[in-house]
């Protein structure tokens, strides 16, 4: 028979999915009718003069380029990090460094913002303009390097510190959930601790990898203030990582134009911002979908 506290806590649960659902669904709504002014204003209504796509398309490149960058630089840090916590390192140190990386997370974006336009990038111009002399052959690094250090690497390395701590702390939590049976086997049968981790722990923890990496990547698609205080914006399309001249991002763009846009101007920004809504929701659904493909591998099995 069911009770009564079942029958409440599953009305409740549902009602939460459901409410979720349709907020997302009220977002989207909102988004699309408010965007539909700027799809179809004119060329010549839109900043720039080219029509929406031409506007919106810098940005969306500068938004995945430093998301993509942030990634890089920390996803393997991410990972070194939660596995020197989960197997290498004393337990009491252990606990206080796991604390200190979940601080790291409860720091506003505005702190890191202003930490990285008034000392990071100030310290990045030494390597911004090694990688000129040095790597300049390669079209990333050809500069010329920013002398102010207001540059999209600069931009993606402080987007890695703030999404650093979201990724490690799901593989720390997934790393720790890998079955004990399965290191104990793989150090039985001779494997080094580094040999056990590579054929036990981080199989096992694959999928919470991913889903760490996407959870970071969701912020650092959308981070506002850290970018408008770095990067100097120039707009275009470029590869070149270490120069002035630098595409924005979509958030950022929206910060620094809203509020003095009026008219279709309004319309632009909420169309942008639909657009990155569906880069959100695209990323999110590639990674369940990846996620799901990997649930096969689990302890039980």
């Amino acid at each position: 028979m069911v009770q009564p506290g079942d029958r409440v806590f599953s009305g409740l649960a549902k009602g939460s999915g459901i409410l979720i659902l349709v907020v997302l669904a009220g977002v989207a709504a909102f988004l699309i009718a408010q965007s539909l002014p700027a799809i179809a204003a004119p060329a010549d209504e839109i900043q720039g003069g080219g029509g929406f796509v031409v506007y919106v398309w810098p940005l969306v490149f500068g938004t995945l380029l430093a998301a993509v960058i942030a990634l890089v630089i920390a996803t393997p840090l991410s990972v070194a990090v939660a596995l020197f916590i989960t197997h290498y390192a004393p337990r009491r140190l252990a606990a206080a460094l796991g604390y200190v990386i979940d601080l790291l997370a409860a720091v506003p974006s505005i702190v890191y913002g202003l930490w990285g336009a008034y000392t990071f990038s100030i310290a990045s111009v030494p390597f911004l303009l090694w990688l000129e002399e040095n790597l300049g052959w390669i079209p990333l690094f050809a500069g010329p390097a920013s002398n102010a250090g207001r540059a999209m690497l600069v931009v993606g390395a402080v987007l890695a510190i703030m999404i650093l701590p979201i990724i490690t702390a799901v593989a720390r939590e997934v790393f720790l959930q890998t079955p004990k049976l399965h290191e104990e086997a793989a150090l039985a049968l001779g494997a080094t601790r580094w040999e056990m981790i590579r054929m036990a722990v981080l199989p096992f923890g694959r999928s919470g990898i991913i889903s760490g990496a996407m959870l970071g990547l969701g912020r650092a698609l959308g981070e506002t203030m850290a970018v408008a205080l770095i990067l100097s914006i120039s707009g275009g399309v470029t590869f070149n990582l270490i120069s002035n001249g630098n595409p924005g991002t979509i958030a950022a763009n929206i910060a620094l134009q809203f509020p003095e846009a009026s008219g279709v101007a309004v319309n632009v920004l909420i169309a942008s911002g639909l657009v990155l809504f569906l880069i959100t929701l695209a990323i999110n659904s590639l990674a369940r979908y990846i996620i799901n493909r990997r649930r096969e591998f689990s302890g039980a099995n």
